[in-house]
């Protein structure tokens, strides 16, 4: 007869992931992307605070990238991206592999986002400056960059879906927890 509790075994099968530090780096700019998204020309200066709290917040990740928790560093980026493509190509197959990190499409999704994220952001920024202000390119690159991060915003999302689909897995869950299931386990 075991001495764990029902509680313990259950707390045995998941590992710890995402730290909370990054669970709420992750909603929060969720909540600044879809605020910025809904705000401009209405609520500008809503749009504007938002937009510098996105600046804040790539400027956390750029950190934590490198000094956070295990599954928060950025020393898989380089290997997972090199891995992408046919991680893409087996998915069409339903072949998914497990990870308990970022899979290479989810790495491939951070820097797509974390890319146009923060050209849009800066962009943004320069489009309030004297210097900037009007400036055509500096409009066009921000409202393009601005849509490309909704569009790779929707496909995460999708993405998510259909890999917790594909491997019977809450994945909201575990960013709400920070915690996944080990493999094995249901």
């Amino acid at each position: 007869m075991s001495d764990r509790t029902p509680a313990d075994r259950t707390a045995s099968r998941t590992v710890a992931v995402w730290d909370l530090p990054l669970r709420l780096w992750h909603w929060i700019l969720a909540a600044c992307v879809l605020a910025a998204w809904f705000t401009p020309t209405v609520y500008d200066r809503l749009h504007r605070i938002v937009g510098y709290a996105v600046l804040g917040l790539l400027a956390f990740r750029l950190v934590w990238g490198f000094w956070g928790s295990r599954y928060s560093r950025f020393r898989m980026i380089r290997a997972r991206l090199r891995a992408a493509p046919r991680y893409l190509w087996n998915l069409r197959r339903g072949i998914t592999g497990r990870y308990i990190g970022l899979n290479p499409a989810g790495t491939l999704m951070l820097v797509a986002l974390l890319a146009s994220l923060t050209v849009s952001a800066i962009t943004g920024a320069m489009s309030v400056t004297v210097t900037f202000f009007g400036v055509w390119w500096v409009e066009d690159t921000h409202h393009y960059s601005s849509d490309a991060v909704i569009v790779l915003v929707v496909l995460h999302v999708l993405g998510v879906v259909v890999m917790a689909l594909l491997q019977r897995e809450n994945l909201i869950r575990a960013m709400i927890t920070g915690r996944k299931r080990i493999r094995g386990h249901s």
